[in-house]
């Protein structure tokens, strides 16, 4: 198996990162015994004893912008609702316990997350109807269920990882725990799948440093690829805090928490390795992209959409989506170069109907500081909100 068939096969990703396609095109996976995720002890996981630790520990998730999400998805009672993003269920928990009679919908690629949407269902006597897949399998799913198109009435995308996940050491997403270098949020589901150790083991240093541009933003990519290529020469990377050292260490110690993040704390140099590593590995980009298109099918004219990023290759893509540029033929992962022809292409777009979203507010909504300081995973989210057409 090729890793990322699906992304492959998109001329745009090919142009973007070739030096990451030609790694993966003479990488032909054969991921049993001698797997790295299988040989650092990644496997599959007792979800009823990870969900019971979970429970007994603290909340697994605290949702972000609540406030203003019920706000602009001004849900009414009896409608049907898509929590596209399921997570520790936060946000769908306000909802049901907000509005009666609604029906959530609970999408969720991790099946940790599907166990709890379960458990919600049994408490909420089938107001949430659980669907394990990703963004790109929903309209298989909803289809299955005989739901169909232009029959949900608000939709909400919470994209990147949950907090539940980045709790869980085993999970391999914090930087700060130590644990198995995975971060697959659907590693159940496919087993045979790279993990961020083939990743950082197996890809040369011109395709790694290609993903730490591209999905990290890193500017000394090129640095920490040639760090990483070196340390794998003595030993495999097969841990997040082994990751996080060996990335240090290609920077002065002076500069380890030389980063500020919003709340101008400081910030590790590995947290944008760790960051790309994890788009790269679950694809999150084409599946962001997926996602809102599923959402414009299954949304109702005058139904509600939120979508909730947490940095800017996510933000900048659903902008632009929401602005109705063709996304198909557009580099999403860099900034927008100025051009008269990008604007008359969504010029001419709304001019034939082709726009199907109409903004509920033209700027990007950000948290509150009351919200930041309560729950500072929160301070780079930002809120888009739009009613479709």
């Amino acid at each position: 198996m090729i890793f990322h068939l699906s992304v492959r096969s998109n001329p745009m990703l090919r142009k973007t990162n070739l030096a990451v396609w030609r790694a993966w095109r003479s990488w032909k996976l054969s991921l049993h015994s001698s797997t790295v995720c299988a040989s650092s002890g990644t496997g599959p996981l007792d979800r009823s004893e990870e969900l019971s630790s979970v429970s007994s520990e603290k909340p697994p998730h605290r949702p972000v912008m609540l406030k203003e999400v019920l706000h602009y998805l001004d849900i009414q009672p009896g409608q049907v609702v898509l929590d596209m993003t399921f997570g520790g269920g936060g946000h769908t928990k306000a909802i049901l316990n907000l509005v009666p009679e609604v029906t959530v919908l609970a999408l969720d690629r991790d099946p940790t997350a599907i166990s709890l949407a379960q458990q919600l269902a049994k408490e909420y006597c089938g107001r949430v109807k659980p669907l394990l897949g990703k963004f790109s399998e929903l309209e298989a799913l909803l289809s299955n269920m005989n739901i169909e198109p232009g029959s949900v009435d608000a939709v909400l995308l919470d994209a990147g990882c949950s907090s539940m996940q980045m709790d869980e050491a085993q999970r391999g997403f914090s930087l700060s725990k130590d644990g198995p270098l995975d971060m697959r949020m659907d590693c159940e589901r496919y087993p045979d799948m790279p993990c961020a150790a083939d990743v950082v083991n197996t890809l040369d240093q011109q395709a790694l440093a290609s993903i730490l541009t591209a999905y990290g933003e890193e500017r000394q990519a090129w640095k920490i690829a040639s760090a990483i290529v070196e340390a794998r020469r003595v030993n495999p990377i097969t841990r997040t805090q082994q990751l996080a050292s060996v990335v240090a260490g290609s920077f002065p110690p002076a500069v380890l928490y030389a980063r500020k993040d919003r709340l101008q704390r400081s910030a590790h140099v590995a947290t944008k390795t760790f960051q790309a590593l994890r788009i790269f590995v679950n694809d999150e980009l084409n599946e962001l992209h997926a996602g809102l298109s599923a959402a414009r099918s299954v949304l109702a004219p005058g139904g509600r959409l939120c979508v909730i990023t947490f940095h800017s290759l996510e933000d900048r893509l659903v902008k632009r989506y929401l602005q109705g540029e063709d996304l198909s033929n557009l580099d999403h992962f860099s900034p927008r170069k100025k051009s008269s022809g990008k604007q008359k292409q969504v010029d001419a777009n709304r001019e034939s109907g082709e726009v199907y979203w109409l903004p509920l507010r033209r700027k990007v909504i950000t948290p509150e500081r009351d919200d930041v300081n309560e729950n500072p995973r929160g301070r780079s989210a930002k809120l888009r909100a739009a009613l479709r057409r």
